[in-house]
């Protein structure tokens, strides 16, 4: 069973030729307004990779129109949102900019999501049977505290450091699997400012962190893949080969698959795979959770990325 305690967005998406420079402004022909947030994205992403597995979304949305607009397409994955509640803030926005290269930029009005409280996930969802799936687009001391029930009542921590906060080291030592882009790396190793990791970093990186808390540690590299580190060994997994029409929600789709398959049994070198494929398909696609592939369509492009190898 995977639980997906975090934020719940309705994203405002505009394609540009290019992304405005500072005081700049730019034209599109029109906006489209999509579900988003990263806890909804990844659950939705978890939900539509798995092949039968129980996905629950814990979170908070406002008491406007916007609020339905943010869990329709998690109800039609099959998510629970039994524990999505209605706060008195409005529904958190995004405003998401797409450039023709697919690249974005992205500015988040947090709203209901700062709403969200440990007290709304109950303790008969954490079991040692319970993937428990997080991000840091809701308070962090909710954070926090959901990661210490969950470690204490055995479940598996799964933290995705994004948007990049410092996370105590106490924390970081009850996490389980620990999923980072290679900004977010570099900024939760070397503080706000450090530049991205390149793919040799990205490897000592998670060596490093993997060793220093006990845990695995994934760093995604876009086109370049992504390294893992866990148990003592090392993965390399390449990219789903393919020209993206908007990568925003590449990184949800792969930890959203990521869970999937790690919840399905799958081994991380397995899982790693079965991720990339993933979050390249949700780049063929305007927008987040629209975009997600199921099981199957996974399944079809699974040979287009070589197995994951082993890191010396």
């Amino acid at each position: 069973m995977i639980v997906t305690f975090g934020s719940l967005n309705v994203d405002m998406v505009m394609t540009v030729a290019d992304l405005p420079r500072p005081g700049e402004t730019v034209l599109c022909p029109s906006y489209v307004l999509v579900p988003g947030g990263k806890g909804a994205n990844q659950a939705c992403a978890a939900a539509r990779a798995s092949t039968g597995g129980k996905v629950t979304m814990v979170g908070t949305v406002g008491p406007d129109d916007w609020g339905p607009l943010a869990t329709h397409l998690l109800r039609e994955a099959g998510v629970d949102i039994t524990h999505v509640r209605r706060g008195t803030k409005p529904t958190a926005c995004a405003s998401i900019w797409v450039e023709k290269s697919g690249e974005n930029a992205i500015v988040v009005a947090s709203g209901a999501n700062l709403e969200t409280n440990a007290d709304q996930l109950p303790d008969e969802l954490l079991t040692p049977k319970t993937l428990i799936l997080l991000q840091m687009e809701v308070s962090e001391a909710a954070v926090w505290a959901v990661i210490e029930r969950a470690h204490a009542r055995g479940a598996t921590v799964l933290l995705n450091v994004a948007p990049a906060r410092p996370v105590p080291e106490q924390i970081l030592r009850q996490v389980d699997i620990l999923v980072l882009n290679e900004i977010e790396a570099a900024m939760l190793t070397a503080g706000p400012g450090a530049a991205e990791l390149d793919p040799a970093q990205a490897a000592d990186t998670v060596r490093l962190l993997a060793d220093k808390y006990d845990l695995t540690c994934i760093v995604t590299l876009g086109a370049g893949g992504a390294v893992a580190h866990g148990a003592g060994e090392a993965w390399s997994v390449g990219a789903l080969p393919i020209t993206p029409i908007d990568t925003t929600g590449a990184g949800d789709g792969f930890v959203g698959t990521l869970a999937a398959a790690i919840d399905a049994g799958q081994s991380l070198p397995e899982a790693l795979r079965s991720a990339a494929v993933g979050a390249g398909l949700a780049c063929l696609k305007v927008g987040c959770q629209s975009a997600y592939a199921e099981a199957d369509e996974i399944a079809a492009r699974l040979s287009e990325v070589a197995p994951a190898r082993p890191l010396s």
